[in-house]
């Protein structure tokens, strides 16, 4: 389990495919920390850790995965936002995420707001409606956050500078795609009052 404060930015070094799958070559700032059969969550989508070496790490992504995240579309020197699993013993900062995207979305608008930035996200997900409301929880790309306003196929996300910053949103413009995952609580409130299969 993850809360979506991201630790620190890896970068991907090489991607490889390998029959269905893709394997990712990344260096970071906590390799040396990480352990085979790790869980990490990378741009929000939990992956293990097969391989470690220096302060470069392997980890593989299968086509399910590829399916329902952006994973797919990075290459050599992109930026991902990484978070290893809660401590037992930690603070819980975030909400609860799981490293399950749950779908894709496309950056619409980034607006400088002064000392903010409000972005426009938009997604295909039917069931994100029903999970999608003002002042509740949402993951994208691995960070929790908190929405501004929902809309019909979307929300608005305003960021702090510190998450502007220390997360890879300082590199979205319109167009990109990012992963969603939607907050589990709703999930299940949705699920018991029969709004989701």
């Amino acid at each position: 389990m993850f809360t979506g404060i991201i630790e620190c930015l890896g970068e991907v070094v090489n991607v490889e495919r390998k029959g269905g799958n893709l394997e990712l070559l990344l260096m970071s700032p906590i390799t040396h920390e990480l352990k085979i059969d790790q869980s990490l969550a990378h741009n929000g989508v939990c992956l293990t850790v097969v391989e470690v070496s220096g302060d470069e790490y392997r980890v593989t992504a299968i086509q399910e995965t590829l399916d329902k995240s952006n994973l797919g579309a990075l290459k050599p020197g992109d930026l991902v936002n990484l978070e290893r699993c809660m401590p037992a013993h930690g603070r819980f900062d975030g909400h609860i995420v799981q490293g399950h995207v749950d779908c894709t979305g496309k950056v619409v608008s980034v607006q400088d707001e002064d000392g903010s930035w409000r972005y426009t996200i938009s997604f295909d997900s039917d069931e994100g409606n029903t999970l999608i409301v003002s002042k509740g929880s949402v993951t994208v790309n691995g960070v929790s956050l908190t929405v501004a306003k929902d809309l019909d196929q979307g929300f608005e996300l305003t960021i702090i500078p510190y998450t502007h910053e220390y997360t890879n949103f300082h590199l979205l413009k319109p167009g990109d795609e990012v992963n969603i995952e939607f907050d589990i609580i709703g999930k299940y409130a949705a699920k018991m009052l029969g709004k989701n299969n």
